[in-house]
């Protein structure tokens, strides 16, 4: 046949990848061609005539290849767009949600309240992952003090690149395994976490791409999906300044529980759950 255009790769990507039942075939294609020939997808349409050299094939065919497996887009590109970065992501480390940017918009929200009363806030993420969140509203907020602890070594890595390469003001990055690392005496404005919530029999129904490649470290929040979250509350309490909050990211179809769960902290004096675009309940405030 005639020498592959990206007019006909494209075409022939979008139909290869709907066969597999890939996400969003048409899409895809596109990212993975713009990657493999250092291009913006603007410029496929500007150059879709334009014939591949047999590298440039060979290149494309090989991440083709990868996404067919069932890689996820993300650890593919080696990045992952949230809220207004690209950040780094590689893998052992959760792919950032369009969900949790309702994260980085709470405690923003929170932030600014803060702000506006004259005072410098203490801002903690628990298991930072990438660093996506804490670098974000760092960025968007950059008159407070921010820290982040992670567990796990190879995102801990990551989320240090992504500080260095994207955070305007400076975030405090450590090892810990929630607030076990942290000072005693150390007390927060806010706590914030994206824990792991998916109940541990859940796990095998997920996507292969998150199955198989995400850490499990970081989705598996135990037989109802709320062990972490019961762990963070009991170290929170005595954490959070008086009027601090804890803001948790949970399951969609998890308020009722976390509601049951919160009773039993007395240190909890308010409990609202914060709603996501797609309309489910995706966080919980807690307030000392």
């Amino acid at each position: 046949m005639d020498a592959w255009t990206i007019k006909s790769i494209l075409s022939w990507t979008d139909t290869y990848f709907s066969q597999r039942r890939i996400d969003s075939p048409r899409l895809t294609a596109e990212i993975l061609l713009a990657q493999a020939l250092g291009l913006r997808r603007l410029d496929l349409y500007l150059q879709h005539d334009r014939p591949l050299e047999k590298q440039e094939l060979s290149d494309f065919k090989a991440l083709i290849r990868r996404r067919t497996a069932r890689e996820p887009v993300a650890y593919i590109l080696g990045r992952k767009g949230f809220f207004k970065e690209q950040f780094k992501v590689a893998p052992g480390v959760l792919i950032p949600r369009p969900d949790t940017e309702t994260l980085v918009e709470t405690a923003v929200d929170l932030l600014s309240q803060i702000k506006q009363c004259g005072r410098q806030a203490w801002v903690m993420e628990l298991g930072v992952g990438s660093g996506a969140v804490i670098i974000s509203i760092a960025n968007a907020c950059p008159d407070h003090l921010y820290f982040g602890s992670e567990l796990s070594s190879v995102a801990l890595a990551i989320a240090c690149d992504n500080a260095r390469a994207f955070a305007r003001t400076p975030v405090s990055l450590f090892r810990g395994d929630w607030l076990s690392a942290v000072a005693p005496r150390a007390v927060f404005d806010l706590i914030l976490s994206n824990p792991p919530y998916i109940p541990s029999a859940d796990i095998e129904l997920l996507e292969p791409e998150v199955r198989d490649c995400e850490p499990r470290l970081a989705l598996d929040g135990g037989k109802d999906g709320l062990d972490a979250v019961r762990t963070i509350l009991a170290q929170a309490g005595e954490r959070l300044l008086p009027s601090g909050r804890l803001i948790l990211e949970i399951g969609f179809d998890q308020k009722s529980l976390v509601k049951t769960v919160a009773e039993r902290f007395s240190w909890v004096t308010e409990l609202d759950f914060i709603k996501d675009l797609a309309g489910h309940h995706r966080l919980a405030v807690f307030k000392k």
